[in-house]
């Protein structure tokens, strides 16, 4: 029998601070977290070759690969190219469509996903959605500005987008503290104070 993970909505599990909309198997925060390892190693990787610090990727529900891609704002000279509107370009471009809803896909994020991606990921159809280290993380760590995200999740579980995150945080903080020791840019606009 399938072990049924049942986490209070909204509210960290203690075991393991994972938090999330709704209940996930066993199997499936498994996969997850395997997929959400590999990312951040190849993020460390993707550092190294000058891209930001975030990488996401699409599976279907076979858990085939559709698209991974890069952070590439700073590469681009684009502030609208995270790695979750990256990767969702290209799965759109590999499904030619523009709703992805009809073939069941989930995203893996390295990092919660900030204002902008969470509206791109709620248009696009994506139906699950696994991240790795909180937006507060984010920001504390790196000083990105993620924005203000109300209620997200509920709003996502709402429209039945299922979200799970804090997935091997840790392991994503470390990948943020090294992009930030390396002395990599920082890409956020300056506020007047």
């Amino acid at each position: 029998m399938k072990k049924i993970l049942k986490y209070m909505s909204f509210h960290a599990a203690k075991k393991n601070n994972i938090i999330s909309n709704t209940c996930f198997s066993q199997e499936e925060l498994n996969n997850a977290q395997n997929i959400i390892l590999e990312l951040q190693r190849k993020t460390a990787l993707q550092i190294e070759n000058g891209y930001g610090p975030f990488l996401a990727a699409i599976y279907d529900d076979k858990n085939n690969l559709i698209a991974s891609m890069p952070n590439t704002v700073v590469n681009d000279c684009n502030c609208l190219h995270h790695a979750e509107i990256n990767t969702i370009n290209a799965a759109q471009k590999e499904l030619n469509s523009y709703d992805l809803s009809k073939f069941n896909l989930s995203i893996y994020i390295t990092a919660e996903p900030c204002i902008m991606c969470a509206g791109a990921i709620m248009w696009s159809g994506i139906k699950k959605v696994f991240y790795g280290v909180s937006s507060k993380d984010v920001e504390e760590i790196t000083g990105f500005d993620e924005g203000y995200k109300p209620e997200w999740m509920q709003q996502f579980k709402k429209r039945n987008i299922l979200v799970c995150g804090n997935i091997e945080e840790e392991i994503g903080k470390n990948v943020l503290r090294n992009y930030v020791k390396s002395g990599k840019t920082i890409y956020k606009p300056e506020r007047l104070a």
